[in-house]
C-alpha cells in the first residue's frame, strides 16, 4: 500500500483552492489567530490520516507583521505500518494578505525525508527554494505571489458566486504559476450528522502534475461554507489510485 499520492493531494487542499486576480471583497478578516480546524483523511474507505489547520499570533518575520498559518498531516497507526506520515508547513504572510514573506515545509512521508525553505525577497521580486540547506538558483516572481497554504487563506477574503472564474499566482520556491479555479454552484452538503451550505469548487489541474497529471480524467473538488469565515468543509478527488476524502470533523477559535 503506497500511500504518497493520497497526502500530496491533501498538502494539494490548500494549493489548488488557487486565490482571486481580482481585488478582493471583503474587508473584514474571515479568520483570526486562535482558529483550528481538524479533518479526518480517507483513502476509499480507509481512515489514512488526520490534517489541521490553524492560525497562530501574527509575528514579525524580516520587519513585516505577518500572519502565522500552520498545516500538519499525519497518518493512522495502521498507515504508519506501510507509509508513515508527518508533516508540517508553516507559512507567512503580511498582514494586509498582499503577498507571502516565507515558507517552510518539513516532510516525511515513507522513506521521503525533506527540510525546505522559501525566502521571499521582495526587493529584487525573486524568491529561493532551499532543502536542507542545499539552495537553488533564484527565481523570478510574479506580482502578490503567495505561498500554497496562505493563498487559501487569502482565498477565503472574497464572496463567491456560480460560475465565477478565479485566480492567483503561487510558488513553491520551484516554479511560480497562476492557479485558476471555478465556482461551480452553491449546494448543501453533509459531513456527519451536521448539514452546512457551501459553495462548490473546481480547481484547474495543467500545473499540478504527479498522480493528477498521471491520470485521465482526474479532478478535485472542494467544498468551502457559504458564509464569512468560507472554511472548507470537504475536498474529494478522483485519480488513478483510488478516490480521496478529507472532511471537517472539528473547528475551534
Amino acid at each position: 500500500m503506497k500511500m504518497k499520492p493520497f497526502f500530496t493531494f491533501a498538502a494539494f487542499f490548500i494549493f489548488t483552492a488557487a486565490g482571486f486576480a481580482q481585488d478582493r471583497n471583503v474587508a473584514e478578516p474571515p479568520f483570526q489567530p486562535g482558529e483550528k480546524l481538524k479533518f479526518e483523511l480517507k483513502w476509499t474507505v480507509i481512515k489514512a490520516g488526520e490534517a489541521t489547520l490553524e492560525v497562530l499570533p501574527v509575528e514579525t518575520i524580516g520587519g513585516v507583521s505577518a500572519y502565522h498559518f500552520v498545516m500538519t498531516a499525519q497518518s493512522t497507526p495502521f498507515i504508519d505500518v506501510f507509509y508513515k506520515i508527518r508533516d508540517r508547513i508553516d507559512a507567512y504572510t503580511d498582514v494586509n494578505m498582499t503577498h507571502s514573506v516565507l515558507y517552510k515545509k518539513k516532510q516525511l512521508e515513507g522513506s521521503t525525508h525533506r527540510d525546505e525553505i522559501v525566502e521571499f525577497d521582495w526587493k529584487k521580486d525573486t524568491v529561493q527554494y532551499s532543502n536542507f540547506g542545499k539552495k537553488r538558483e533564484p527565481l523570478s516572481l510574479k506580482a502578490g505571489a503567495f505561498d500554497p497554504l496562505s493563498v487559501f487563506y487569502y482565498s477565503r477574503f472574497f464572496e463567491m458566486k456560480e460560475n465565477m472564474v478565479i485566480e492567483r499566482a503561487v510558488t513553491d520556491g520551484k516554479k511560480c504559476v497562476t492557479g485558476r479555479a471555478t465556482v461551480v454552484r452553491r449546494e448543501k452538503i453533509k459531513i456527519g450528522e451536521k448539514t452546512y451550505d457551501s459553495w462548490l469548487l473546481e480547481p484547474e489541474l495543467k500545473d499540478i502534475g504527479g498522480v493528477f497529471e498521471k491520470s485521465k480524467n482526474a479532478k478535485i473538488r472542494l467544498w468551502v461554507s457559504a458564509d464569512k469565515r468560507r472554511i472548507p468543509l470537504r475536498i474529494e478527488s478522483k485519480v488513478i489510485v483510488g478516490s480521496f476524502v478529507g472532511e471537517l470533523i472539528s473547528e475551534s477559535f
